[in-house]
């Protein structure tokens, strides 16, 4: 059957849509993928998530609208990609979408709770499409005691697992992930956040050079690195916690860089941009001596996600790993673009079929448990 999943990620570069064709659940799902498009986040669009994001400037009527506008905008993705793939709406079995998080909270904090919120009302798509929607993956499993992230292992298990290897996945999105399989075994799966992806260098890249990006890592190969910076960087709080972990824009965003920005103001612009593309690297590498390569061999490493377009990141990784072989996901054949999307498709399908899509060991939850919400077809 034909579904669709949508992936709107802490990057804010876009809005990931894949048509897949599934089939089965759990160790029986077979996937193909049919087309993937990226819908261009407006920069308007862009402006308010980023504004209902700061706990300064956000405002509760903001974020209630956005929650809608936000669903109108995933229409459109998805009508983009049905006409790019020559499919209609009739054709589609569910959808399945992650949603915009505008805040994460993994451990208690002062007064708060452990919580998470993700916007892009799904009522929305259900309507528009006449399509069963599934939504709000995360808050299933924090209500089970875990940190609703990260998901994506579920799927790489179910994908990527191969008797006796171990394979570290890396997903390199506005953050940075990994998911380790050690052979086909899920309760030995172990997957955290790494720290920042292309956030703080997506951020200085706005900031510095009014672009949304570094394409390729050609601002990075320019530049040198501020050592002050990077060991500042190797030390924040972040990197002293122990797997299970997650982290986000509230750890590594606008606000961070712009301090950031504000103290090193008299160094090159270069040199900055390679300083955090460095320290993605080095804190994806550092991880992985102490909290995978201390207790397990490594046969290979797969990139995946935005960051695996960055040419100078994906070098510094393989010179922080080596000898560790380090492919990208589209090397091996794979869409390193599209790999959350479908995700969220294999969990929306699992959740259909009354099965549990979390990872235990991944996010600390104190149990398997049926992941979504299921906003019905309306008619």
């Amino acid at each position: 059957m034909y579904a669709i999943g949508i992936m709107s990620g802490t990057s804010m570069d876009g809005i990931d849509t894949v048509l897949v064709d599934i089939d089965g659940f759990h160790i029986e799902t077979k996937v193909k993928v049919i087309g993937y498009n990226e819908y261009p986040m407006p920069l308007d669009m862009k402006e308010k998530i980023k504004k209902a994001c700061d706990e300064k400037e956000s405002c509760v009527d903001e974020i209630c609208s956005l929650n809608f506008e936000l669903g109108y905008l995933f229409v459109e993705a998805v009508k983009t990609l049905l006409k790019k793939c020559h499919i209609s709406k009739e054709d589609i079995s569910f959808i399945a979408t992650h949603g915009q998080t505008i805040y994460h909270i993994p451990f208690s904090k002062n007064h708060l709770l452990p919580s998470t919120m993700q916007i892009g009302e799904p009522a929305v798509l259900a309507y528009e499409l006449n399509t069963t929607v599934v939504s709000d993956f995360r808050v299933m499993d924090m209500a089970a005691g875990g940190q609703g992230a990260p998901l994506v292992p579920y799927s790489e298990y179910l994908l990527y697992s191969e008797p006796h290897q171990n394979i570290a996945l890396q997903n390199i999105g506005g953050i940075g992930n990994v998911t380790l399989l050690v052979g086909q075994d899920i309760d030995a799966i172990q997957a955290f956040d790494t720290g920042p992806g292309n956030m703080m260098i997506n951020e200085a890249c706005r900031q510095l050079y009014h672009l949304e990006y570094d394409n390729q890592g050609k601002i990075a190969a320019k530049g040198h690195i501020i050592d002050e910076l990077l060991d500042m960087l190797m030390h924040h709080p972040y990197m002293r916690k122990k797997p299970p972990k997650s982290t986000g824009r509230e750890d590594f965003g606008e606000n961070y860089v712009q301090h950031l920005l504000y103290c090193y103001k008299h160094e090159k612009a270069e040199d900055i941009v390679a300083t955090l593309t460095c320290f993605t690297a080095k804190s994806i590498a550092y991880h992985y001596q102490r909290d995978i390569l201390s207790y397990h061999s490594l046969d290979w490493v797969v990139i995946g996600g935005g960051g695996s377009h960055n040419l100078t990141l994906v070098n510094m990784i393989r010179q922080e790993l080596s000898p560790i072989p380090v492919y990208t996901q589209d090397e091996m054949g794979y869409s390193s673009d599209a790999k959350e999307a479908i995700a969220f498709v294999i969990m929306g399908n699992e959740t259909l079929h009354h099965h549990f899509s979390n990872v235990k060991s991944a996010t600390g939850a104190k149990e398997y448990v049926i992941l979504g919400n299921i906003t019905p077809k309306p008619r």
